[in-house]
């Protein structure tokens, strides 16, 4: 998917990721992260962001919820970080990150509840009044207010499945009036919903959804009974071209997870600011009937896999087309269209989601200076190996 524009735009990362593995310092199943353009794609977009008006909260479970790389967006001047669920609140706590909004897109363990209130995070975002009573509980034992924002929904809405959550419009007048009077240690500060901007192929550019209009109704209803809504989140597809998008419907908080590394939808196909700066990396495996078979252990179903480098550098590489395991089967391996040299790298750029593989993150530093280096190599949950 994102092949072509990572060699063209970025051709140092493509060569290194060959060298790398070629040389063994890598191992196949990785995914080599270039940090240097990585946060030159945030500071652009933390600085439009800015003169908008927006608050931006990074989000990383797509690069594996990744420590490093949230510390340096930290000394960039970012707010803080979306924890998308209580496995990556956990490791961004480790590591002092300050969290600004926790519980979007999963819901926070009860168990867990008092811990992660204590910890501060700048909201928190609920999905049914059993949380937001089980939260107020936890603030008042600590002595804190906490704010929350609303996840929001509607009959039109697009939820995908396995997301299925949130409060009905019709429900929140009769909602804010029990969180007043029932959970003094709770204040709503926002709403948000999920996609809030897709990208619409025919269009060739990000449209809002529905859930956007749910969005803007929410605030309507939400300020009709006392409430201010401060944050108003619209995430999905946030990059420097969406920030407009965000300020022109009503929003002022976007959720930068692949704008960061230049590899939302819209990446693959237009010229954008941000440049793509991930590749994947596996290694020929086995020849079996024809076709060649690389290492898996990276592919996510929603990656529109199509096609790979093969050989021992990018100038003696070969482009061909892939073949990647059905659905309903792990990817212990990824199929090439003919047969290969055993032990050839090869090099694929993809939509992803490392935190649902069992990948390596390598993180390489110092490829602007033409003197990379590996500044380290973590597996999908963020720990450092």
């Amino acid at each position: 998917m994102f092949l072509e524009q990572t060699v063209k735009r970025n051709r140092d990362l493509a060569e290194v990721s060959f060298q790398l593995h070629q040389s063994g310092q890598i191992q196949p199943d990785s995914y080599v992260i270039d940090v240097d353009t990585f946060l030159e794609n945030a500071a652009l977009m933390h600085k439009e962001a800015k003169k908008m008006g927006i608050r931006l909260f990074f989000m990383l479970k797509q690069v594996g919820r990744n420590p490093y790389l949230a510390g340096k967006l930290m000394e960039l001047g970012f707010e803080g970080a979306v924890a998308v669920d209580y496995r990556e609140a956990r490791i961004l706590m480790n590591h002092r990150i300050p969290i600004a909004n926790m519980g979007h897109l999963v819901q926070i363990p009860d168990s867990q509840i008092e811990e992660f209130v204590a910890y501060r995070p700048k909201m928190i975002t609920v999905y049914s009044e059993e949380k937001i009573s089980r939260i107020h509980e936890a603030a008042r034992k600590l002595g804190v207010i906490q704010d929350v924002i609303l996840r929001v929904y509607n009959d039109s809405d697009m939820i995908y499945s396995g997301q299925t959550a949130g409060f009905h419009l019709n429900a929140l007048e009769a909602l804010t009036a029990r969180i007043k009077h029932l959970y003094p240690c709770v204040t709503i500060t926002g709403v948000t919903s999920f996609p809030c901007f897709l990208y619409d192929e025919t269009a060739g550019d990000l449209r809002a959804t529905e859930n956007m209009n749910t969005v803007k109704q929410a605030v309507e209803i939400l300020n009709r009974n006392g409430i201010n809504c401060s944050v108003i989140d619209t995430p999905s597809g946030t990059c420097i071209h969406a920030l407009e998008k965000i300020k022109e419907q009503g929003g002022n908080c976007g959720e930068p997870g692949h704008g960061l590394s230049g590899t939302t939808p819209m990446h693959a196909v237009k010229m954008m600011p941000e440049l793509p700066c991930v590749t994947y990396v596996s290694e020929v495996s086995h020849n079996f009937m024809g076709q060649a078979y690389c290492y898996g252990g990276g592919y996510y179903r929603r990656s529109h896999l199509q096609n790979a480098l093969v050989g021992v550098s990018l100038e003696k590489s070969e482009e061909m087309n892939v073949t990647p395991p059905s659905d309903e089967n792990i990817d212990y391996y990824i199929g090439l269209e003919k047969e290969c040299a055993v032990g050839d790298t090869v090099v694929m750029a993809f939509r992803f989601q490392i935190f649902v593989t069992r990948s390596d993150v390598v993180l390489i530093e110092g490829l602007k200076e033409k003197k990379p280096y590996i500044a380290g190599i973590y597996n999908s949950m963020g720990m450092k190996k």
